[in-house]
């Protein structure tokens, strides 16, 4: 083994080449001499590996290794290694970690990459190793993507070694095969290079067949910057076709021009697409945010997701002498949703009636009538609120005011009636009636929780937070109602609070509106408030206190989390259960 050290490359980047160019980045160019083609069953007999950098050897690595089985007459006439020669060979599980350190960091090449890797893998776990994630590039796919048949009708190494003149010649031992494979990718890269692919990024985007048409069109993006931001395709008619969001607008859209996009009907918008727009953000909160804003604006073709952030099922009370739960597109002041699936919140509402005592007959009752008199018990499938027997509008409110707290979370006794209830199914030995109530309460429970986690937030009318960056500084969100009202970046060493106070000055004015969020969007306030759980997150200043209810369903969270897990189902059931309710 030689390792001659590096010299120095003083080599302006140009600004596509930021991202990790080919001349920057170190490869270990590897060929293995085995016992047989099956990595499972045969062994590996030569190592041969050549690490270079910027057209320069760095280092080389090459041993013979002892199998620990006869080498078959067919290998030795073929790579001229016999059994006497690895007999004094150190074991693979010697050569194998001195392998991995001299790769470590490097993208792995080789030629048939998938044959080679393979028994590295097998080796390593046989060693009883980890295999380090190493990027790995094949020469022979580099070779049919970038060759034609009428230049290269084969792509074996001995066929590629005379097309490109190679210094060393294949002879099928593993040293002199990876220093021509050395050569072979050398004088594959420069043909990429012709074609404006300078980056490891853009090298493996370019493996995949990209047509003439889509590749041509990366220009549209020549002019989005490095920086996070929001991203609109536009068409023919300047329409908003697709709507995106990245931490590296230029790096990300660039890939829809390349062969890393695979989904047909991208493939379909990028070539309807003439020209690119963008907003350059903050910080991914504020990105995030902006997208969902635009797709809702401009109701893209091309997006599948939050064209409709409004459109969802509400439970709500109705507004009647007698309230009951009813499932409604629209809001009220005590209110659990949104659902996507209206099967979903009347699953939910009945169950809620169930707990709190809320009728479910839907017959119109005045305010001086009674209720009960024609409603037979919910056992026979009849009204949930049948139970209390007769009764004016006076004795109904003490069900509705129930039925409020468990929406609001100043209450959870209905809960722990409903835990009582699975309690005594258990005990009944009635295990099928149990299952299904424990799911109906752990679906109501999730539901619950994030409603009254997303109206903690909304009811905030101003919070201020700061997040810690990775390079140094602070991310900031001025968040109103639970919208994102403004967003800025104090870099490190610039002074945090001069920051603060100049983004909330300029922060959008929030007029809320009834409901439970406020009329914040429901995905909106949800990105706001999963970047607010993020590690490290300072809260500034606030209007008032932010925090859920403590007798809300956050109490039960673990419970209904373990509930919704088919693996807990026995122990959930389970009278003597530690994780039970209650």
């Amino acid at each position: 083994m030689t390792s001659p050290q590096p010299s120095a490359l003083g080599v302006q980047l140009g600004f596509d080449e930021l991202d990790t160019p080919l001349r920057e980045t170190t490869f270990v160019v590897v060929d293995l001499e085995t016992t047989g083609g099956k990595a499972a069953e045969d062994a590996i007999t030569e190592i041969g590996a050549v690490k270079i950098r910027g057209g320069e050897v760095l280092g080389e690595f090459a041993t013979l290794v002892d199998p620990g089985r006869p080498i078959p007459p067919y290998i030795v006439q073929l790579t001229g290694i016999t059994t006497a020669m690895v007999y004094a060979a150190p074991k693979v599980e010697e050569v194998l970690p001195a392998f991995l350190e001299f790769a470590s960091g490097a993208v792995l090449v080789a030629h048939n990459a998938g044959f080679d890797v393979g028994f590295l893998q097998a080796a390593t776990a046989q060693c009883e190793l980890a295999w380090p994630r190493f990027q790995v590039l094949c020469t022979v796919k580099l070779a049919r993507r970038v060759l034609g048949r009428d230049e290269a009708p084969s792509v074996k190494l001995s066929a590629l070694a005379e097309l490109f003149r190679v210094s060393t010649v294949p002879t099928h031992r593993a040293l002199d095969d990876a220093r021509a494979t050395v050569d072979v990718l050398h004088a594959l890269i420069e043909r990429v290079g012709n074609q404006g692919v300078h980056s490891l990024t853009e090298l493996r985007d370019y493996m995949p067949v990209v047509t003439a048409e889509q590749r041509a069109k990366r220009a549209l993006a020549a002019h989005l910057p490095r920086k996070p931001g929001v991203y609109m395709f536009r068409g023919p008619s300047d329409e908003v076709l697709y709507v995106g969001t990245a931490v590296d607008l230029h790096r990300r859209v660039r890939t829809y021009f390349t062969g890393s996009e695979t989904r047909p009907r991208l493939r379909e918008m990028v070539a309807l697409t003439t020209r690119i727009d963008h907003v350059e953000c903050a910080h991914g909160l504020e990105a995030g945010v902006r997208e969902l804003r635009l797709i809702a604006a401009h109701t893209p073709p091309y997006n599948r997701r939050s064209k409709y952030p409004m459109r969802g099922w509400w439970i709500i009370l109705t507004d009647e002498a007698f309230p009951r739960l009813a499932v409604s597109r629209t809001p009220g002041p005590d209110s659990v949703g949104p659902f996507s699936v209206r099967a979903d919140a009347a699953d939910v509402a009945a169950l809620l009636a169930e707990m709190c005592g809320l009728r479910t007959c839907t017959r119109r009752i005045g305010r001086t009538a009674r209720h009960g008199d024609r409603c037979p018990p919910v056992a026979v499938g009849g009204c949930a609120a049948a139970a209390f027997g007769v009764q004016d509008a006076s004795a109904y409110a003490a069900q509705v005011e129930r039925a409020r707290a468990v929406v609001r979370g100043t209450a959870d006794d209905a809960v722990e009636s409903a835990q009582q209830r699975l309690d005594a199914l258990v005990r009944d030995q009635l295990f099928e009636n149990a299952a299904r109530l424990r799911d109906r309460l752990a679906t109501a429970l999730v539901a619950l929780r994030r409603t009254q986690r997303l109206a903690a937030l909304a009811a905030v009318d101003e919070l201020v937070a700061a997040r810690p960056r990775a390079e140094g500084g602070w991310e900031f969100a001025v968040v109103r109602a639970g919208r994102l009202a403004s967003a800025g970046v104090a870099p490190r060493g610039v002074r945090p609070m001069p920051v603060v106070e100049a983004i909330v000055a300029a922060a959008e004015t929030v007029r809320p509106s009834p409901g439970p969020l406020r009329g914040a969007s429901p995905e909106e306030i949800g990105l706001v408030a999963r970047w607010l759980d993020g590690e490290g997150i300072r809260i500034v200043r606030a209007s008032e206190g932010w925090c859920e209810p403590t007798r809300g369903a956050g109490r039960w969270s673990t419970w209904a989390e373990l509930a919704r897990d088919a693996r807990a189902v026995r122990r959930l059931l389970s009278a003597d259960d530690p994780h039970r309710l209650g």
